[in-house]
């Protein structure tokens, strides 16, 4: 039984396209040497849930940063978030969003320097083929899979604002909220 808040760190770019490799093994390893605990991965893709007595996340990030590039060469950025911000997240997914197989939809989570409405003042979305909806510490972006290509956020990939999100799918971030509820019941 460990104490404290359940956090996930979401790593941007880990184990993606044949980059960044890092063991999932290490990951745990490296976190649990932060004095982190109970620490679990979830899937091959940077997702680290733990628990901590620590509540400034933005100490959190700057740690595991740290630790990525001094431990396994990474210039990974996490985002951390909580249990609750992820719960309130899922809320307003469950609003937002009707599923539709003729659509694509992936949560953008915003590292802490860009968190903020005006992001979208930044991008030109085009309506007839994507939105993009705000979210504290998030976008939730969807697009029509005929037209993906042609978006306005496939034309951010590598620019400023990219490297300061991390994506995810809908159903990887409901599956971690579950899993984070798990541990939360677990303690």
């Amino acid at each position: 039984m460990s104490a404290g808040t359940t956090y996930v760190a979401l790593l941007r770019g880990v184990n993606v396209g044949g980059q960044n490799t890092v063991s999932m093994r290490a990951l745990k390893a490296s976190f649990e040497e932060l004095g982190l605990q109970d620490v679990r991965t979830y899937i091959n893709s940077g997702n680290v849930l733990f628990r901590s007595a620590k509540s400034d996340v933005r100490a959190i990030e700057r740690a595991i940063d740290r630790v990525l590039e001094q431990e396994h060469g990474l210039e990974s950025k996490a985002v951390v978030r909580s249990e609750a911000e992820i719960a309130r997240l899922v809320n307003t997914i469950d609003r937002t969003w009707t599923p539709d197989a003729r659509w694509k939809y992936n949560v953008m989570f915003l590292r802490h320097p860009v968190d903020s409405r005006r992001v979208l003042k930044d991008i030109a979305l085009k309506p007839d083929i994507e939105r993009a909806v705000y979210c504290p510490g998030t976008l939730l972006w969807s697009a029509r899979l005929d037209a993906f290509n042609r978006t306005a956020m496939k034309k951010l990939v590598g620019g400023p604002l990219y490297q300061e999100m991390t994506i995810r799918g809908v159903n990887t971030t409901r599956k971690i909220l579950d899993l984070m509820r798990q541990m939360s019941r677990a303690s």
